[in-house]
């Protein structure tokens, strides 16, 4: 197939802004190519692709980044920036849209939603969120009832956040797992992964490391620099040692050496990659017992999983993941996310969909 990819219209591809929405594109892109699929990227000005992507054109779109719905109400209008990003880039996808086989929406915004029964192109939605804007609620659940097949999602705990007419089509991540080395041993500190704003939860993982008397690393983009300085007051010094947001290659060998993960949302995260990331070089995770990380971790083989925000009970799991085989968290990865698998569920889904409308125009 010839199918169009367009990214997140929250800062360019290599920038980290655009959190797990970035790894999940590389792995799908390369995995697609390795199908043999012909790709085009639409992305803001400064996006590049890796090298094991090469053979994907990529289309540079210029514009004011579209804000995020995380960091606003979830009763927040929907706002459409003079000369915005998400505005050219959907501009040109409905161009291509007219000869490729399929459109296929990275961004969690309102406007492909929107679209999608009022165009003739053929537009999929992977949702990468949970529902945190009542007008994406709203928007998702009524694109489930005209035509489900349209959207995707990570997991099953992040598709009940929506109000949606049939069983979810759960497609998971992918990852590609020759970025990650396997540590068999790891004896270095705790470790933790993610933008750095309040919904992420980093002080209750600072808290578990200063209880038992460890350093915390921390990587990941510091959205909200107010929040990041209250944390470190909040705490000794030297508690957290922060690493700033590293390219896959990097951070994995930095993490690798981690003897666990901390994962510590305050909202429902709609898969965790950094979860799979740590498993794939044999880190187990400790992390609440909430969203896609629920359905990630296999509680006392690769990690372990506590009730939400209580502190004492990851204290007392951390403690505890010296019990684990390293080996276990590195065999789920291989199991059920490479970025081959990943691909390959994503093209049946686009492919029962495209299906799916023709018997429909048939009958």
């Amino acid at each position: 197939m010839e199918l169009v990819l367009v990214s997140t219209p929250i800062g360019y591809l290599g920038s980290g802004r655009g959190g797990g929405v970035e790894l999940t594109m590389r792995s799908l892109i390369k995995g697609l190519l390795g199908l043999g699929h012909k790709i085009i990227l639409l992305a803001p000005e400064g996006s590049e692709l890796p090298s094991d992507c090469a053979k994907a054109e990529i289309r540079h779109v210029a514009g004011i980044d579209q804000p995020s719905w995380q960091h606003q109400e979830a009763s927040a209008p929907m706002v459409i920036p003079p000369d915005g990003v998400l505005l050219a880039l959907w501009e040109q996808a409905l161009d291509l849209g007219k000869s490729c086989d399929a459109v296929l929406n990275f961004s969690y915004d309102w406007l492909p939603i929107w679209l999608t029964s009022r165009v003739d192109a053929e537009l999929f939605h992977l949702i990468s969120m949970g529902a945190v804007s009542e007008v994406m609620k709203t928007l998702i659940g009524d694109l489930s009832r005209s035509d489900p097949t349209r959207l995707a999602f990570h997991t099953f705990r992040q598709a009940s956040d929506y109000q949606l007419s049939l069983s979810p089509e759960v497609v998971g991540n992918g990852f590609i797992l020759e970025n990650y080395a396997f540590q068999p041993e790891g004896k270095g500190s705790l470790g933790w992964a993610g933008r750095v704003a309040p919904e992420k939860g980093l002080e209750d993982a600072v808290a578990v490391a200063a209880a038992l008397g460890d350093q915390l690393i921390v990587w990941g983009v510091i959205e909200d620099l107010s929040y990041a300085a209250e944390v470190e007051e909040a705490f000794p010094s030297g508690t957290i040692d922060w690493r700033g947001f590293l390219p896959t290659i990097e951070l994995q060998k930095e993490m690798r050496n981690c003897r666990a993960l901390l994962n510590t949302p305050k909202w429902n995260e709609a898969y965790g990659n950094v979860v799979v990331e740590a498993m794939a070089c044999g880190v187990p995770v400790v992390a609440y017992d909430r969203g896609g990380p629920g359905e990630l971790i296999q509680s006392g083989h690769t990690g372990w999983l506590v009730p939400p925000d209580d502190v004492d009970a990851m204290i007392a799991a951390t403690s505890r993941v010296g019990e684990l085989n390293r080996r276990e968290c590195r065999n789920w990865v291989e199991e059920k996310a490479s970025h081959e698998q990943f691909a390959r569920r994503i093209e049946s889904w686009i492919i029962k969909g495209i299906n799916a409308k023709k018997s429909l125009e048939l009958d």
